[in-house]
């Protein structure tokens, strides 16, 4: 299975960091999205600093179209993981029960963009199956319902991280990493260091991140 990064936004206000999704191209199950950017508008996140794009426009990139993507996995429900979900109504969204009950308490600035009218979402309560050879491990910490997407593929394991790890040097680092600059990198930091060392312990092939754009590719 192919997994294609998507550019969906940069924001400025912490350390410039890009914001990207993933599709899945999978053989039987289609397209299926992790995460979905930032949402419109987003005059309300001011403070963020953000150079956004439309979803449609980074999946047009790479010969997609909204139309195509089946099925939609986010992360986690914070601002720019879920902000362009409406575009893709016609698709459940798969999110872990934890974490919409987290959102729709606390993110009530963007609480439209991804609890809309019609929203189908598919409520997991720890690991799931979503499609042969992809499943979502949770991954509590950064928030209490993050999960992380697993694919399967014959070389070994590739991960999805999230916001797990917000770059390749503090998933390496882990508990060890220094956090000064990353605001916000956990809620609960021994839930997120129990998660690192989860994954770790997985020994994935790469890892992908949805705020860096370097790859880690771990030794066999």
């Amino acid at each position: 299975m192919e997994i294609v990064r998507l550019h969906l936004a940069r924001i400025d206000a912490l350390n410039h960091i890009p914001v990207h999704g993933f599709v899945i191209k999978h053989p039987r199950a289609g397209a299926i999205l992790v995460d979905t950017g930032v949402g419109w508008p987003y005059d309300m996140l001011k403070e963020w600093k953000i150079v956004n794009r439309h979803a449609a426009d980074a999946l047009a990139e790479h010969d997609l179209s909204p139309a195509d993507v089946r099925i939609v996995i986010n992360t986690h429900l914070h601002f720019d993981h879920c902000g362009q979900n409406a575009v893709f109504k016609h698709a459940p969204f798969y999110v872990q029960r934890a974490e919409l009950e987290r959102a729709r308490r606390q993110e009530k600035l963007t609480s439209e963009w991804f609890d809309f009218a019609g929203a189908r979402f598919e409520l997991m309560d720890g690991d799931s199956e979503i499609a042969e050879g992809v499943r979502v491990v949770a991954t509590p910490g950064h928030t209490v319902g993050h999960q992380s997407v697993i694919v399967e593929n014959p070389e070994g394991g590739a991960i999805m991280i999230g916001d797990a790890a917000y770059t390749s040097a503090i998933y390496r680092e882990g508990e060890n990493a220094d956090l000064s600059r990353w605001r916000g990198q956990y809620a609960d930091r021994e839930a997120w260091a129990g998660s690192l060392r989860r994954l770790h312990d997985m020994r994935p092939h790469v890892v992908h991140f949805c705020h860096d754009t370097r790859v880690a590719e771990m030794a066999p």
